[in-house]
């Protein structure tokens, strides 16, 4: 089995040494490249296509989050996981909305790195438990006047919803799902149609809300 290929992101040096020496203990994980600048982190990513790139928040010329975007957009089989020391519902927000698979904080205890990774892997989103109760109270109440319900949705609306909400692109779903890109295009309109959600933010809310996608691995 190919190791899961790890590019590391942080501007302080011993911050970035000890998680590449938390990296190096867990099994079947290769850390590809380090970077510390977001612009880096994406040429890092183009040059070694790695499984999951870990990024700071907080760093010069281009921050995590904004490299996280790019990342999602340009390189869609790569998860982002995103290490940072905010614990804010809004930075967490605007990550899920750029489309990251993790976002973990940096007190966070040793083991959950290793269970952000799996959770990525597995194409489910991972919340540090420290602010996964805020985030998901938060999105309970600004989505209460939404009509929706779960068991409106058909399996394969819900197999999508998982995705898109998990960050995958529509091209990347038909190719898992071996269907067109008009026919999973179908099926996202009929289900926000079904829920009411016209943005797609809205859809990674209620996903969590549901527990469609995972907020602790």
């Amino acid at each position: 089995m190919n190791p899961c290929k790890i590019v590391l992101a942080d501007d302080h040096t011993l911050v970035r040494a000890g998680i590449r020496s938390l990296l190096n203990t867990i099994a079947g994980v290769e850390v590809v490249g380090e970077a510390n600048n977001g612009r880096q982190a994406l040429g890092l990513t183009k040059a070694h296509q790695p499984d999951i790139v870990i990024l700071d928040v907080s760093m010069p010329d281009l921050d995590g989050l904004e490299a996280a975007g790019q990342i999602h957009q340009d390189f869609p089989h790569t998860r982002v996981i995103i290490l940072s020391m905010h614990a804010s519902a809004d930075f967490v927000v605007r990550a899920l909305q750029f489309g990251v698979a993790g976002y973990l904080l940096k007190d966070a205890a040793a083991g959950e790195l290793e269970t952000a990774i799996h959770a990525a892997l597995r194409g489910e989103v991972y919340l540090s438990p420290q602010i996964s109760k805020q985030v998901v109270d938060g999105y309970v109440n600004r989505g209460r006047e939404i009509n929706q319900t779960a068991s409106s949705l058909t399996p394969r609306q819900r197999e999508i919803l998982r995705f898109i909400a998990s960050g995958t692109n529509t091209k990347t779903i038909a190719s898992w799902l071996n269907l067109s890109v008009k026919t999973v295009e179908s099926h996202r309109a009929e289900l926000m149609r079904r829920l009411n959600i016209r943005d797609i933010p809205s859809l990674v809310k209620y996903a969590l809300r549901e527990g469609i996608i995972s907020i602790d691995g």
